[in-house]
């Protein structure tokens, strides 16, 4: 049985826009098809605002992983684009995030989704909202198009391909 998965990818050291079209290979390659691809937006940083802007896209991929398996083949494409994990919501070649599995509920010590920080994150929410606006969050009960217009988050967020 297919699953479809949210990602969300991000990227704001070297070749950001390279570094988001080698990701979207390797997910199509390790995890499965990617059926959906938002635009690239630039975007502020996020809790660490010192550093350079991210490029951010969401994809929706189907697989036949659970999601643990998927865990671990993001982290196996983060590491053979050379990201290195030194300070959480520091600057990085690339970052791959679980959205949502489905329509799953999965709290582990390891991996929570639906990623918690979706309804506060403005980056995160506009380009969801761009290929599954109606998609509804399986424990907030609210669509994305919903989340989005809640979300307080005031960042910047251009749409840019």
């Amino acid at each position: 049985m297919r699953n479809g998965i949210f990602l969300l990818l991000g990227s704001n050291i070297g070749d950001t826009a390279g570094n988001l079209s080698t990701a979207c290979r390797e997910i199509d390659t390790r995890i499965g098809n990617i059926v959906k691809s938002s635009s690239v937006y630039k975007t502020e940083p996020w809790g660490i605002t010192n550093q350079p802007v991210f490029l951010n896209q969401v994809v929706m991929a189907e697989t036949g992983m659970n999601a643990l398996m998927v865990l671990e083949r993001i982290t196996a494409i983060e590491h053979a684009m050379g990201r290195v994990r030194n300070k959480k919501w520091g600057a990085r070649i690339i970052d791959i995030d679980i959205l949502f599995y489905g329509e799953k509920i999965i709290h582990r010590e390891n991996l929570d989704i639906p990623h918690k920080g979706i309804p506060f994150r403005r980056f995160t929410l506009e380009p969801l909202f761009e290929i599954a606006p109606g998609f509804t969050h399986p424990e907030l009960q609210k669509t994305i198009a919903e989340l989005l217009a809640e979300c307080e988050d005031m960042s910047l967020v251009e749409r840019l391909l």
